[in-house]
Formats: C-alpha cells, structure tokens, sequence
C-alpha cells in the first residue's frame, strides 16, 4: 500500500514515515500543501496522511480540491488542535479519518489498516486473496495449497498492486511509478525482473493464479485451470 504523508515539520515527517516503511507501507514525503495536492492528484496512492497547518496551501484546501477533482483517495487529517470544529471542517471537506496531533504510531498504523478495510482492500488480519492465494501485508507472507514464502518488499508491493487491481492491466509505467518512484531511474527491465521472480513463487504455490503479459498494455493477474500462454 502506498501512502503519500503531507507534513510541514520534516524531522517528524521523516520519523513517521520510517516507522510506516518497518510496517512495509511504501511512504512519499510532501513538506507543503501544493506540493501536497499535486502529489495527491497522481492517482498513485491507497491512501493521503494531510495535516491541516501546511505553507503555501492549508490542508483543508488540499482536501476541497481533492475531492472537487473527483478523487475519492481516503485522507486522514491530522491537526494540533482538538477543538470540535477543526474535526468537523476536515470531515465536511471529505477526510475519512482524523488524528490529533500529537498522536501515537500504533494509532496512525491502526486507522490505515482500518481505511483498508473499508475500501475492502484488506480483510481483518491484513490479508489480501486471490483465487487459491493469501498475501499477508503486514509480514510479506505468501500462502497457498499448504506452502508460504516470505516475499520480498517489492515482490509484496507488485503482488499487493495486481490484487487490487483485479480485472484489470497495469501498466509497467505505473508499476515503476508506485514502486520506485516518479525519479527513480528505474525502467521496464525493472519490472520485468520482478514479475519474473513474483511469477516462479506463485508457480510453485499455486495451482491457478498466474500473471499474464498483455502485450503493449500490461500485466494482468489472473486463475487459470490450465497453463496458458501469455499474449
């Protein structure tokens, strides 16, 4: 899951997001709410962590153009204040969720795992499921027909991105995007080398689930009954 954190105090946006990586969540930073909103209108992210008190742009102006552009990314707003009406702003402007700042990590980790669940990502003990496979968020476990590896983190991002993506292509562009980075440097053979080992442990654990290549579009996670050849 990818989590875009606007915070303005950069040591504790720093340490927020390095907690949120332990936890593998793949974190952007954005120090101001312009750079905010342009980050948030990429489409990239599960999920938007926006304080109110930014520079440049407030965070409930963040939020406003957010949802006027039609982006219905669930926001959590965070705030230094706990009077009623900062509460009642972030939410009549769209946040799913709030915390008072100061706040601790657990609770922060608890109410992304909760927007998870809303959006029907994830169910209770963060495991995502796909035909004969289970994908456990929190520990990078890949279970089915009895066997379990322990995926790396972008092998885990990759199959987390094809799962919720069901039905549909993504495209090596967006996975470089979402797994690397806008400025990464990282290019299709990037992709190609993880679907290619995301693909050799779900052959040897499931007997259905495959990633398809469609060629000049993407990949597609799909079941099978039989082997296929991609097209």
């Amino acid at each position: 899951m990818k989590i875009l954190y606007v915070e303005d105090e950069k040591y504790m946006a720093r340490a927020v997001a390095q907690v949120l990586r332990k936890n593998n969540y793949s974190v952007d930073l954005a120090h101001d709410g312009e750079s905010g909103l342009d980050l948030a209108c990429s489409g990239l992210y599960d999920i938007v962590v926006l304080d109110v008190m930014l520079p440049k742009r407030n965070g409930i102006s963040v939020l406003s153009a957010m949802r006027k552009q039609g982006l219905e990314t669930p926001v959590i707003m965070l705030t230094a204040k706990s009077e009623i009406e900062d509460k009642v702003a972030g939410l009549d402007s769209g946040a799913d969720d709030y915390l008072t700042k100061p706040f601790q990590t657990d609770e922060l980790l608890a109410r992304l795992r909760a927007l998870g669940r809303r959006k029907g990502q994830l169910v209770p003990d963060n495991t995502l499921v796909f035909g004969d496979i289970e994908f456990n968020h929190n520990t990078l476990n890949l279970s089915g027909s009895g066997k379990s590896f322990r995926l790396t983190l972008k092998e885990g991002q990759l199959l987390e991105m094809l799962i919720l993506n069901k039905g549909q292509a993504v495209s090596a562009n967006s996975i470089i995007e979402k797994l690397w980075g806008w400025d990464s440097g990282a290019d299709d053979g990037y992709v190609q080398v993880q679907v290619s080992f995301l693909r050799k442990k779900l052959a040897l654990i499931s007997e259905t689930v495959r990633i398809k290549t469609i060629r000049g579009v993407g990949y597609l996670l799909v079941e099978e009954t039989e082997n296929q050849t991609d097209v």
